[in-house]
């Protein structure tokens, strides 16, 4: 079949440079990845991957679930200034470094 449509998009530099290049690695061009693409679509009836929320590694979550029990107003230490902070974090390292000998 005669390729007889266009279809003009719009990307950043960046991105094209990047899909460029890594398309070439497979001996393909951007508008070959392109009609893959959408040839695939076609086959499965919509976007040929899925959707999902990323998704962040376990320490990450409990970081953010942390975060979020401080705002609501969990029971966590507050410092007046970031000195106190400072010697409240160094305290504790001499504290461990004490325990290790």
């Amino acid at each position: 079949m005669a390729k007889t449509a266009s279809l003009n998009i719009r990307i950043d530099p960046e991105t094209k440079k990047g899909a460029e290049e890594l398309f070439a690695a497979f001996g393909i061009t951007v508008t070959d990845a392109v009609n893959m693409f959408l040839r695939q679509s076609l086959m499965e009836g919509g976007l040929p991957f899925e959707l999902k929320q990323p998704r962040y590694n376990a320490e990450t979550e409990a970081a953010m679930r942390e975060c979020d029990e401080m705002l609501a107003g969990g029971n966590y230490k507050r410092y007046n200034s970031y000195a106190d902070l400072e010697a409240d974090i160094l305290a504790e390292m001499e504290a461990e470094d004490g325990d290790k000998v």
